[in-house]
């Protein structure tokens, strides 16, 4: 070849190798693997009781392997977390028995610190090593749902077959040390089989072998024989069609001769499913048509080896009528929810204008700290909640009756009611934090405080037409009327209590019930905040400060943000669900 025929060549040999690697470079991220593609999980929730739920996780699929999404995982598990100092901490429990874990990129030892102060922390060793991709932590799902089992002491697995998440957050929690976490996962056994080597998942599988069904005046009882060992069983309460689902763990059984129809009776019929990783189900199809199922709920007869569903019922005697009646509420209800998307938040300053409220013995306004702390409050929500809307009952000092004050949280549409207020005793030792939602007066202590904050009607003119009907025969009725926000209610005020309580010394006062008129008309979650007292001296100094008025701000809206994100977390659940 002539030394240009080789130049030429060289040349058309460089061109190829440049479009070969950004061809490459195309296909390859700035690490030199190839770009994660986007992906869900289902994980499917069991709490016991038939209760549960299932929702989707966030992952990604790279190189051959699920990556799942650490943070996603955590709250579709209904923990707690937050990002710190480099580290992803996530909460188990805000109880003593609870305890928080620290994972970081690149790091394949977790910490883990017990709430109780008399644990000593632990360190838990990971097979694999968290990887962070845009700002997010992620582990193979299977190690992830390993972490997860181990640390919480609960059954989370993943089965690749399906591409399912399970977990079972019920049943009775061993007592553990955070020490033992100091051997690695890794290190975990294996099951072994008698040739020396790892197990089959079918090795030593129950096998779930008949089933009958006795019906009762009260309604049946569904037997399943068994041969082999106890396993756990999760029980799903029935459906809108009358459907639950019974799963029997590490366990088989001939689908054929589990499948069959009953004639009369309260269940209809059983219809077996084999998992292939190692679990049995069966659906059972009750008559809810022509018997109201009350309860479900399995036990192991282990003198027999068997499980045993008992379904509590009865017969409906109001006919399709009555159960016409149930779907209609039922449609209506579920209309309803979807109305209520979270967007606009109602907050409500106590007193204002010629009603100062509490008055400290340094002539602290109860009217003037609240103001300050309200404004404070919407302040952060518009910043840290651009999509929601805030509404003020006032935001300045006016005097708003109580009745409109939940007319403007309606009209608005609020979705949560948040009134803010400072507390008095005759005992000026008295101290604390309190957050009250509407019900009848628990104590008397509850009665004091809501006879003095609804002692304000007395300022307006009209009040013994306005407020007439308010009797406890009506608070009663209320409170029923707004038995669908009631649980709400309560867990919102845990949480907002849980942050606002001061450090040094003073100590929340609890959660409460009573009848507090600006309670009385929103048509929403509702709570009452009591941020301490004006006629503790010491609480008074501390409680009109400003640096104090704005830490109470930002503990509230931590509180509502906790709400918050466990509501929608709640809410996806129910429509995949």
């Amino acid at each position: 070849m002539s030394s240009f025929g080789f130049r030429l060549f060289r040349l058309f040999f460089c061109q190829l190798c440049l479009v070969l690697a950004l061809v490459s470079m195309a296909l390859l991220d700035a690490e030199g693997v190839v770009r994660p593609e986007s992906a869900t999980l289902s994980l499917q929730v069991s709490k016991g009781n038939g209760e549960g739920y299932r929702i989707k996780v966030f992952a990604l699929r790279k190189a051959g392997n699920i990556l799942i999404d650490v943070e996603s995982f955590a709250r579709a598990l209904r923990l707690g977390f937050r990002q710190s100092n480099g580290f992803l901490v996530i909460d188990e429990a805000e109880t003593l028995s609870g305890s928080s874990c620290q994972l970081r990129d690149g790091n394949n030892f977790v910490s883990i610190v017990s709430k109780d102060p008399r644990q000593e922390p632990g360190t838990m060793q990971l097979q694999a090593t968290p990887v962070q991709i845009a700002s997010k932590l992620y582990l193979p799902v299977s190690q992830a749902c390993r972490f997860f089992s181990l640390w919480l002491q609960r059954e989370v697995r993943y089965d690749p077959a399906t591409g399912l998440i399970s977990a079972i957050l019920w049943g009775e929690r061993p007592a553990y040390s955070l020490k033992k976490f100091s051997s690695s996962i890794q290190d975990e056994p294996e099951p072994v089989g008698s040739n020396g080597k790892r197990a089959a998942s079918s090795e030593a599988l129950t096998v779930i072998s008949g089933v009958s069904v006795e019906n009762r005046e009260n309604g049946a009882l569904i037997s399943f024989s068994a041969v082999g060992n106890s396993v756990r069983t999760l029980l799903m309460k029935p459906d809108k069609n009358g459907i639950a689902y019974l799963t029997f763990q590490n366990a088989t059984g001939n689908v054929d001769e589990m499948t069959k129809s009953f004639g009369v009776g309260i269940v209809q019929a059983v219809k077996a499913k084999r998992f292939q990783k190692g679990g049995f189900q069966v659906a059972l199809s009750m008559d809810n048509r022509s018997y109201r199922i009350n309860s479900m709920e399995v036990k192991r007869d282990d003198i027999n080896n068997r499980y045993l569903v008992y379904v509590a019922g009865e017969p409906d005697t109001g006919g399709g009528g009555m159960r016409e009646k149930e779907s209609q509420i039922s449609r209506v209800i579920e209309r309803d929810i979807e109305k209520w998307k979270f967007d606009t938040v109602v907050l409500d300053a106590g007193h204002g204008g010629k009603d100062p409220g509490a008055i400290g013995g340094h002539g602290t306004m109860e009217k003037d700290v609240v103001l300050n702390i309200v404004r404070d409050l919407g302040s952060i929500i518009a910043r840290q909640w651009p999509d929601i809307k805030v509404v003020y009952t006032r935001n300045s000092d006016v005097f708003i009756p109580l009745h409109e004050r939940g007319k403007i949280a309606n009209r608005s549409g609020g979705k949560l009611f948040v009134s803010i207020h400072c507390n008095a005793n005759s005992k000026s030792h008295i101290r604390g934090q309190e957050v009250y939602i509407l019900g009848p007066h628990r104590t008397q202590k509850s009665l004091e405080v809501a006879m003095f904050e609804n002692s304000v009607i007395t300022r307006e003119a009209d009040y013994r037409e306005r407020y007439k009907g308010f009797s406890t025969e009506y608070l009663i009725m209320s409170s029923m009327a707004q038995n669908a926000f009631a649980k709400q209610s309560t867990t919102l005020a845990q949480d907002v209590l849980k942050r606002i309580e001061r450090k040094g010394g003073t100590t929340s006062r609890g959660v409460h019930q009573a009848g507090f008129m600006v309670l009385w008309t929103p048509s929403m979650p509702s709570i009452l905040i009591e941020t301490g007292y004006l006629s503790n001296p010491e609480e008074e100094r501390i409680l009109r400060e400003r640096k104090e008025q704005i830490r109470i701000a930002e503990a509230v809206f931590q509180g509502l943000d906790r709400y918050r994100r466990n509501n929608e977390t709640a809410r996806l659940s129910a429509v995949e669900r």
